[in-house]
């Protein structure tokens, strides 16, 4: 799936400003995403869970933050953030983290086929603020601890396997995780205010357990060729992003989604979407609610990210006005839902059931503003696949 031109003016008459022997520039390549009319319609009044929904799309509340699941005897977890899903038979999983302290972890809800819920549990315990993550295409999720020094937890969805502490991905504070199985590496994104963008090459893919984690290096500027660099102690004695000269700099990373040779990732402290060619191995923005004509920016607060297989991008907000937007592929930006009397909470873990026909996530702190108001939604409707 190809977004956008790449590299639409790679060369400017002929001359450049060497950065490795190759071009950088200071403005984007493609101009980033705009407000438009979005693929699915204006939104509506607010139904009985609070959202603002287009029309032809439903909700519902599937776990609240310490109530039992319906159906379950399981207590769901208190401020579930990121999360994916899974395929299970006919039916499928939803795997959701816990961001908090110390007990943190990930609980998972199983589907049958007709969308009811037929179990929930836990799939990790014992971990600290378990933010975001990543599915691997082995099937696994890869939660991780949004804490200095934290770690990647890699786990079983089905809740059989134990889960296994994976050191080589480095210890520092972890956010996202997105695979890339053509070239065999995991991104991941840290959350701190001058964090960096991370990749791992696991020595045999498929197997966590060792590789080299390598850090993005590049120029100063928007967009650009980059190169990558291998981080020499990923135990994070001394930060990982300190370790590297040139390491290219991002203000607060946050979601990270791959597809067809592009990763997106997210930076909260700038309101920014990136966009990285791993085929070209350039970055260019693919949205910066300062760059918006007009200064309305539809999208702020930027934080998770996922994706469907038509190319739209959906992507969270933490504060805004609690919406999550839609970035398409001819780069409009609209908001496809908004979550009312929700201010003080943040919108996580925004995943697709395998069919591309439900969208499931949460409002981490519901209406109460607590880690223990915690709302998991589920909207069914047409979206585009």
């Amino acid at each position: 799936m190809e977004r956008r031109t790449l590299l639409r003016a790679a060369v400017l008459g002929g001359t450049s400003t060497a950065f490795g022997g190759t071009l950088w520039r200071g403005a984007a390549y493609a101009a980033p995403a705009q407000p438009g009319a979005g693929p699915y319609g204006a939104l509506g009044a607010p139904d009985a869970g609070g959202l603002r929904l287009p029309g032809g799309f439903t909700s519902r509340v599937v776990a609240r933050s310490g109530q039992r699941v319906p159906g379950t005897s399981y207590t769901w977890h208190n401020a579930p953030d990121g999360g994916a899903c899974y395929a299970d038979g006919g039916g499928w999983i939803y795997v959701s983290n816990s961001e908090i302290s110390p007990s943190g972890g990930a609980s998972a809800l199983r589907f049958s086929s007709t969308g009811t819920i037929t179990s929930a549990y836990r799939i990790l315990s014992g971990t600290r603020t378990n933010c975001a993550g990543g599915r691997t295409p082995w099937n696994t999720w890869l939660s991780c601890e949004e804490v200095d020094r934290g770690y990647v937890y890699e786990t079983d969805p089905w809740g059989v396997k134990a889960a296994v502490r994976r050191d080589a991905m480095g210890r520092f504070k972890h956010e996202a995780a997105a695979a890339d199985p053509t070239r065999g590496v995991v991104y991941l994104t840290e959350d701190v205010t001058d964090g960096c963008f991370y990749r791992f090459r696991p020595t045999t893919w498929g197997d966590l357990s060792s590789g080299t984690l390598e850090v993005m290096v590049a120029g100063t500027g928007t967009s650009g060729p980059v190169t990558w660099a291998r981080v020499p102690d990923p135990s994070g004695a001394t930060a990982t992003r300190n370790q590297v000269s040139g390491a290219k700099r991002f203000n607060g990373g946050e979601g990270c989604y791959h597809a067809d040779d592009t990763c997106w990732f997210t930076t909260k402290g700038d309101n920014r979407v990136w966009q990285y060619d791993a085929a070209a191995q350039t970055i260019e923005l693919a949205y910066d609610d300062s760059l918006v004509t007009g200064g309305n920016a539809p999208l702020t607060g930027v934080d998770n990210v996922t994706g469907t297989a038509s190319g739209d991008l959906f992507v969270a907000e933490d504060g805004g006005n609690m919406e999550i937007c839609v970035i398409t592929p001819d780069d409009i930006v609209a908001p496809f839902l908004r979550v009312d009397g929700q201010s003080a909470s943040e919108i996580t873990g925004p995943a697709f059931s395998p069919d591309g026909r439900r969208l499931y996530f949460s409002s981490q702190r519901g209406t109460s503003g607590s880690s223990s108001g915690g709302i998991t939604y589920e909207v069914t409707g047409p979206f585009r696949t």
